[in-house]
């Protein structure tokens, strides 16, 4: 008795189980057989064969590349989508022109160095006493820059002028606006200091001084040091490179240093115990 109620007491209870259930089973699908057969369009079978195959292909040369090449012509070809973004190849003709200018920059070069250009000039003797240098030079520039006028100096202070040229005065007025040209008030000349009489020999009369007294600009404008000392749109820059010339020179005088110096940088590579002298 007890039994045959278990047994109806089980079929009302899967009766309201199945009226409930939903139409579709959740089990998930099992994968159709041409799935499981093939591992797509996208990675055939034979790919996976072994890792020689699964190297990536070399990238195939752009037309732009090619063109190139082949005329020998740099051309610059609308930029879309298709077009490559490498670097056109350097015609042969422009490494030529550039190896040609080198080897003529190097012929007038002098003091071992590219960027200073001149000529070589010898011994120069002084007609007073301690006057005169050594193995002495005229230079035309420094660092690409002009001097106004053919300088004679020593090697040592054509190095020490080109390092000051090329580090601050060329980019002083700016990069669009550099410095391309210096006036030159005074190179090598056998006197006494400023020229006073019993005054001992200046570093001028040694081939070891130079007096800048303007810079000349890219746009052909020259600030001058008498001038452009007091300006405010120029005083800031001038200072600027009188105080950069400590260093590579001994010596640095300027219209602050006395009355002498109004209207000039004078620079020299005469050696002080105290290091650099600068005022």
């Amino acid at each position: 008795m007890i039994a045959r109620a278990a047994f109806a007491l089980g079929l009302l209870l899967a009766d309201a189980a199945a009226a409930t259930a939903p139409e579709d089973s959740l089990r998930p699908a099992g994968r159709p057989a041409g799935i499981a057969a093939s591992p797509g369009p996208e990675l055939e079978v034979s790919t996976l064969a072994g890792p020689e195959l699964m190297r990536p292909k070399g990238r195939p040369m752009s037309e732009q590349t090619l063109a190139v090449a082949a005329l020998g012509v740099v051309t610059l070809p609308d930029v879309g989508p298709g077009s490559s973004l490498r670097p056109s190849l350097r015609p042969d003709a422009i490494v030529q022109q550039v190896l040609f200018k080198r080897r003529k920059l190097r012929k007038t070069s002098v003091c071992g160095d590219i960027d200073i250009q001149g000529e070589p000039v010898g011994s120069v003797v002084g007609s007073l006493p301690g006057c005169g240098a050594k193995s002495a030079v005229r230079v035309s520039s420094v660092a690409g820059v002009q001097l106004s006028k053919k300088s004679v100096m020593t090697c040592d202070m054509a190095k020490s002028l080109n390092r000051w040229v090329e580090r601050d005065v060329e980019k002083a007025f700016g990069r669009r606006n550099r410095v391309v040209s210096l006036r030159v008030a005074a190179h090598y000349s056998c006197r006494t200091r400023n020229n006073r009489p019993g005054a001992r020999i200046s570093e001028h009369g040694k081939g070891k001084a130079i007096d800048i007294s303007g810079f000349t600009l890219e746009d052909g404008e020259t600030i001058t040091v008498l001038e452009g000392w007091q300006k405010r749109r120029t005083r800031r820059k001038l200072r600027k490179i009188w105080k950069a010339a400590c260093g590579p020179f001994g010596t640095v005088l300027g219209p602050d240093a006395d009355r002498y110096h109004k209207d000039h940088f004078h620079l020299d590579v005469a050696r002080h115990r105290g290091g650099s002298y600068c005022r």
